[in-house]
Protein backbone atom coordinates (compact mmCIF):
# COMPACT_ATOMS: atom_id res chain seq x y z
CA UNK A 1 0.00 0.00 0.00
CA UNK A 2 1.66 3.21 -0.77
CA UNK A 3 1.47 6.58 1.64
CA UNK A 4 -1.11 7.97 -0.42
CA UNK A 5 -3.76 5.48 -0.23
CA UNK A 6 -3.08 4.91 3.19
CA UNK A 7 -3.42 8.65 3.48
CA UNK A 8 -6.52 8.90 2.25
CA UNK A 9 -7.55 5.45 4.23
CA UNK A 10 -6.82 7.13 7.46
CA UNK A 11 -8.79 10.14 6.81
CA UNK A 12 -11.20 8.35 5.98
CA UNK A 13 -11.63 6.43 9.18
CA UNK A 14 -11.07 8.80 11.54
CA UNK A 15 -13.48 11.97 9.61
CA UNK A 16 -16.48 9.42 9.38
CA UNK A 17 -15.96 8.79 13.22
CA UNK A 18 -15.92 12.34 13.79
CA UNK A 19 -19.38 13.18 11.35
CA UNK A 20 -20.70 10.58 13.75
CA UNK A 21 -20.22 12.72 16.64
CA UNK A 22 -20.23 15.95 15.07
CA UNK A 23 -24.14 15.23 13.55
CA UNK A 24 -25.31 13.30 17.22
CA UNK A 25 -24.29 16.57 19.11
CA UNK A 26 -25.81 19.08 16.81
CA UNK A 27 -29.00 17.25 16.83
CA UNK A 28 -29.02 16.59 20.56
CA UNK A 29 -28.11 20.61 21.17
CA UNK A 30 -29.87 22.14 18.34
CA UNK A 31 -27.02 23.43 16.53
CA UNK A 32 -27.09 23.97 13.05
CA UNK A 33 -24.00 24.91 12.33
CA UNK A 34 -23.01 21.46 13.91
CA UNK A 35 -25.05 19.75 11.90
CA UNK A 36 -24.09 22.13 8.34
CA UNK A 37 -20.51 21.25 9.33
CA UNK A 38 -21.18 17.46 9.93
CA UNK A 39 -22.86 17.70 6.37
CA UNK A 40 -19.78 19.48 4.75
CA UNK A 41 -16.98 16.93 7.04
CA UNK A 42 -19.44 13.77 5.92
CA UNK A 43 -19.04 15.24 1.79
CA UNK A 44 -15.44 15.23 2.64
CA UNK A 45 -15.59 11.68 3.44
CA UNK A 46 -17.32 10.67 0.39
CA UNK A 47 -15.24 12.65 -1.49
CA UNK A 48 -12.32 10.68 0.02
CA UNK A 49 -13.20 7.71 -0.58
CA UNK A 50 -14.03 8.46 -4.63
CA UNK A 51 -10.49 9.72 -4.88
CA UNK A 52 -9.12 6.75 -3.47
CA UNK A 53 -11.44 4.38 -6.03
CA UNK A 54 -10.05 7.00 -8.91
CA UNK A 55 -6.27 6.47 -7.59
CA UNK A 56 -7.35 2.60 -7.70
CA UNK A 57 -9.06 2.53 -10.94
CA UNK A 58 -5.54 4.55 -12.84
CA UNK A 59 -3.61 1.29 -12.32
CA UNK A 60 -5.87 -0.70 -14.10
CA UNK A 61 -4.59 -1.60 -17.29
CA UNK A 62 -5.58 -0.75 -20.99
CA UNK A 63 -7.90 -2.79 -22.89
CA UNK A 64 -9.26 -3.11 -26.14
CA UNK A 65 -12.35 -0.53 -25.12
CA UNK A 66 -10.62 1.74 -22.91
CA UNK A 67 -7.07 2.38 -24.80
CA UNK A 68 -6.08 4.72 -22.27
CA UNK A 69 -7.18 2.79 -19.28
CA UNK A 70 -9.36 4.51 -16.14
CA UNK A 71 -6.94 7.48 -16.05
CA UNK A 72 -9.45 10.19 -16.47
CA UNK A 73 -11.78 8.58 -13.86
CA UNK A 74 -9.69 11.55 -11.35
CA UNK A 75 -10.97 14.44 -13.25
CA UNK A 76 -14.63 12.77 -12.91
CA UNK A 77 -14.19 12.66 -9.49
CA UNK A 78 -12.49 15.82 -8.56
CA UNK A 79 -16.16 17.53 -10.50
CA UNK A 80 -18.20 14.95 -8.76
CA UNK A 81 -16.55 16.44 -5.42
CA UNK A 82 -17.09 19.71 -6.72
CA UNK A 83 -21.03 19.43 -7.71
CA UNK A 84 -21.73 17.07 -4.26
CA UNK A 85 -19.86 19.91 -2.07
CA UNK A 86 -22.74 22.89 -4.59
CA UNK A 87 -25.11 20.62 -3.04
CA UNK A 88 -24.55 20.71 0.35
CA UNK A 89 -24.19 24.66 0.04
CA UNK A 90 -27.61 24.77 -1.73
CA UNK A 91 -28.90 22.69 1.76
CA UNK A 92 -26.94 24.57 4.33
CA UNK A 93 -28.91 27.49 3.17
CA UNK A 94 -32.36 26.13 3.01
CA UNK A 95 -31.80 25.35 6.85
CA UNK A 96 -30.55 28.45 7.77
CA UNK A 97 -33.35 30.16 6.10
CA UNK A 98 -35.77 27.88 7.91
CA UNK A 99 -33.89 28.57 11.42
CA UNK A 100 -33.98 31.84 10.34
CA UNK A 101 -37.45 31.79 10.88
CA UNK A 102 -37.80 29.37 13.83
CA UNK A 103 -34.72 30.67 16.27
CA UNK A 104 -33.91 28.10 18.95
CA UNK A 105 -31.95 28.38 21.70
CA UNK A 106 -28.19 27.00 21.72
CA UNK A 107 -25.93 25.75 24.18
CA UNK A 108 -23.05 27.60 23.67
CA UNK A 109 -20.31 25.36 25.32
CA UNK A 110 -20.85 21.48 24.01
CA UNK A 111 -21.07 23.22 20.27
CA UNK A 112 -17.39 24.79 21.17
CA UNK A 113 -16.31 21.24 22.85
CA UNK A 114 -17.58 19.44 19.28
CA UNK A 115 -15.78 22.05 17.08
CA UNK A 116 -13.19 22.37 18.83
CA UNK A 117 -11.79 18.37 18.34
CA UNK A 118 -13.03 19.06 14.55
CA UNK A 119 -10.28 21.68 14.25
CA UNK A 120 -7.58 18.62 15.60
CA UNK A 121 -9.58 16.24 13.31
CA UNK A 122 -9.61 18.18 10.25
CA UNK A 123 -5.91 19.49 10.39
CA UNK A 124 -4.04 16.02 10.85
CA UNK A 125 -6.39 14.71 8.09
CA UNK A 126 -5.14 17.89 5.55
CA UNK A 127 -1.38 17.30 6.94
CA UNK A 128 -1.35 13.85 5.46
CA UNK A 129 -2.22 15.54 1.41
CA UNK A 130 0.26 18.63 2.28
CA UNK A 131 3.21 16.73 0.94
CA UNK A 132 1.19 15.81 -2.38
CA UNK A 133 -1.13 18.55 -3.04
CA UNK A 134 0.31 20.34 -5.26
CA UNK A 135 1.16 17.37 -8.05
CA UNK A 136 -2.61 16.27 -8.05
CA UNK A 137 -5.84 17.37 -8.80
CA UNK A 138 -7.60 15.36 -6.89
CA UNK A 139 -5.17 15.25 -3.28
CA UNK A 140 -5.20 18.96 -3.35
CA UNK A 141 -9.12 19.01 -3.14
CA UNK A 142 -9.04 16.15 -0.07
CA UNK A 143 -6.57 19.18 1.32
CA UNK A 144 -8.68 22.25 0.50
CA UNK A 145 -11.73 20.39 1.82
CA UNK A 146 -9.95 19.56 4.89
CA UNK A 147 -8.68 22.90 5.58
CA UNK A 148 -11.81 24.87 4.80
CA UNK A 149 -13.59 22.23 7.44
CA UNK A 150 -10.67 22.93 10.16
CA UNK A 151 -11.65 26.59 9.56
CA UNK A 152 -14.78 26.21 9.88
CA UNK A 153 -14.80 24.42 13.15
CA UNK A 154 -12.76 27.34 14.64
CA UNK A 155 -15.86 29.69 13.57
CA UNK A 156 -18.11 27.40 15.03
CA UNK A 157 -15.54 27.21 18.44
CA UNK A 158 -15.77 31.16 18.45
CA UNK A 159 -19.87 31.19 18.01
CA UNK A 160 -20.16 28.95 20.39
CA UNK A 161 -18.26 30.81 23.17
CA UNK A 162 -20.27 34.23 22.02
CA UNK A 163 -23.11 32.22 22.39
CA UNK A 164 -22.38 31.21 26.09
CA UNK A 165 -21.25 34.87 27.28
CA UNK A 166 -23.68 37.02 25.38
CA UNK A 167 -26.54 34.32 24.95
CA UNK A 168 -26.76 35.79 20.95
CA UNK A 169 -28.55 32.30 19.79
CA UNK A 170 -28.11 33.83 16.16
CA UNK A 171 -24.52 33.66 15.54
CA UNK A 172 -25.25 29.88 14.85
CA UNK A 173 -27.25 30.75 11.78
CA UNK A 174 -24.68 33.42 10.77
CA UNK A 175 -22.20 30.43 11.37
CA UNK A 176 -23.97 28.36 8.81
CA UNK A 177 -23.91 31.10 6.80
CA UNK A 178 -20.26 31.76 6.82
CA UNK A 179 -19.93 27.89 6.17
CA UNK A 180 -21.29 28.19 2.83
CA UNK A 181 -19.23 31.06 1.80
CA UNK A 182 -15.86 28.99 3.01
CA UNK A 183 -17.23 25.62 0.94
CA UNK A 184 -18.23 28.07 -1.95
CA UNK A 185 -14.48 29.73 -1.59
CA UNK A 186 -12.68 26.61 -1.59
CA UNK A 187 -14.35 24.84 -4.19
CA UNK A 188 -14.53 27.06 -6.82
CA UNK A 189 -11.35 26.84 -8.28
CA UNK A 190 -11.95 23.15 -7.92
CA UNK A 191 -14.68 22.87 -10.10
CA UNK A 192 -13.78 25.25 -12.42
CA UNK A 193 -10.52 23.35 -13.43
CA UNK A 194 -11.93 19.47 -12.96
CA UNK A 195 -14.67 20.95 -15.84
CA UNK A 196 -12.26 22.45 -17.75
CA UNK A 197 -10.19 18.95 -17.36
CA UNK A 198 -13.20 17.28 -18.76
CA UNK A 199 -13.99 19.37 -21.75
CA UNK A 200 -10.37 18.73 -22.57
CA UNK A 201 -9.12 22.15 -21.89
CA UNK A 202 -5.62 22.39 -21.42
CA UNK A 203 -4.14 21.84 -18.20
CA UNK A 204 -3.47 23.99 -15.15
CA UNK A 205 0.58 24.71 -16.17
CA UNK A 206 0.84 23.94 -19.28
CA UNK A 207 1.73 27.10 -21.39
CA UNK A 208 0.85 26.50 -25.26
CA UNK A 209 2.98 29.48 -26.35
CA UNK A 210 5.51 27.95 -24.24
CA UNK A 211 5.81 24.07 -25.78
CA UNK A 212 5.50 25.78 -29.52
CA UNK A 213 8.95 27.82 -28.15
CA UNK A 214 10.06 24.26 -26.78
CA UNK A 215 9.59 22.29 -29.88
CA UNK A 216 10.73 24.80 -32.03
CA UNK A 217 14.01 25.51 -30.14
CA UNK A 218 15.17 21.96 -31.13
CA UNK A 219 17.67 22.21 -33.65
CA UNK A 220 16.31 20.18 -36.71
CA UNK A 221 12.49 21.66 -36.08
CA UNK A 222 11.45 24.01 -38.65
CA UNK A 223 7.91 24.82 -37.94
CA UNK A 224 5.34 23.13 -35.56
CA UNK A 225 1.29 23.45 -36.07
CA UNK A 226 -1.59 21.15 -35.14
CA UNK A 227 -0.97 21.05 -30.91
CA UNK A 228 -3.26 19.43 -28.95
CA UNK A 229 -2.60 19.23 -25.36
CA UNK A 230 -5.02 17.57 -22.68
CA UNK A 231 -4.67 15.55 -19.46
CA UNK A 232 -5.05 12.17 -19.50
CA UNK A 233 -5.76 12.04 -15.95
CA UNK A 234 -5.29 14.93 -13.03
CA UNK A 235 -1.37 14.10 -13.11
CA UNK A 236 -0.38 13.21 -16.59
CA UNK A 237 -1.02 15.26 -19.87
CA UNK A 238 -0.72 14.39 -23.38
CA UNK A 239 0.11 15.99 -26.20
CA UNK A 240 -0.47 14.93 -30.49
CA UNK A 241 1.33 17.54 -32.40
CA UNK A 242 2.63 18.05 -36.61
CA UNK A 243 6.65 18.71 -36.66
CA UNK A 244 8.02 20.08 -39.92
CA UNK A 245 11.32 19.33 -40.17
CA UNK A 246 14.25 19.27 -42.54
CA UNK A 247 13.99 17.43 -46.25
CA UNK A 248 17.46 15.66 -45.75
CA UNK A 249 16.57 14.80 -42.19
CA UNK A 250 17.19 10.88 -41.96
CA UNK A 251 15.52 8.34 -40.53
CA UNK A 252 17.89 7.67 -37.71
CA UNK A 253 17.92 11.80 -36.82
CA UNK A 254 14.10 11.26 -36.81
CA UNK A 255 14.29 8.61 -33.99
CA UNK A 256 16.67 10.79 -32.00
CA UNK A 257 14.84 14.09 -32.61
CA UNK A 258 11.34 12.79 -31.59
CA UNK A 259 13.63 11.60 -28.27
CA UNK A 260 15.00 14.92 -27.59
CA UNK A 261 11.44 16.74 -28.19
CA UNK A 262 9.43 14.62 -25.36
CA UNK A 263 12.13 15.01 -23.04
CA UNK A 264 11.88 18.64 -23.04
CA UNK A 265 8.17 18.21 -23.28
CA UNK A 266 8.51 16.04 -20.28
CA UNK A 267 10.31 18.76 -18.65
CA UNK A 268 6.55 21.06 -18.90
CA UNK A 269 4.57 18.52 -17.95
CA UNK A 270 3.15 17.00 -20.73
CA UNK A 271 4.27 13.18 -20.31
CA UNK A 272 2.61 11.15 -23.21
CA UNK A 273 3.83 12.95 -26.90
CA UNK A 274 2.42 11.85 -29.97
CA UNK A 275 4.01 13.76 -33.09
CA UNK A 276 4.02 13.37 -36.75
CA UNK A 277 6.98 14.28 -38.84
CA UNK A 278 6.75 16.45 -41.69
CA UNK A 279 8.83 17.52 -44.39
CA UNK A 280 9.09 21.67 -45.43
CA UNK A 281 7.41 20.93 -49.00
CA UNK A 282 4.75 18.58 -47.50
CA UNK A 283 3.43 20.44 -44.29
CA UNK A 284 0.17 21.33 -44.08
CA UNK A 285 1.08 25.26 -43.20
CA UNK A 286 -1.57 25.36 -40.32
CA UNK A 287 -1.44 27.73 -37.18
CA UNK A 288 -0.21 26.53 -33.82
CA UNK A 289 -4.51 26.71 -32.03
CA UNK A 290 -6.03 24.70 -35.77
Amino acid sequence: MTSLNRAFIIGIVINLLYVVIELGAGVVYNSLSLISDAGHNLSDVAALGLSLLAFRLVKVKATDKFTYGYRKSTILVSLINSVVLFIVIGGIIGESIARLQHPVVIQGMPVSIVAGIGIIVNAVSAMLFFRDKEHDLNVKGAYLHLMSDAAVSMGVVISGILMVLFHVYWLDMVMSLLIVIVIFYSTWKLFRDSLSLTLDGVPQGVDMAKVAEVINGIDGVTDVHHVHVWAMSTTQNALTAHVVIRCTTTLEQQAELKQAIKKQLAAINVHHATLEFETQEEHCKETLRE
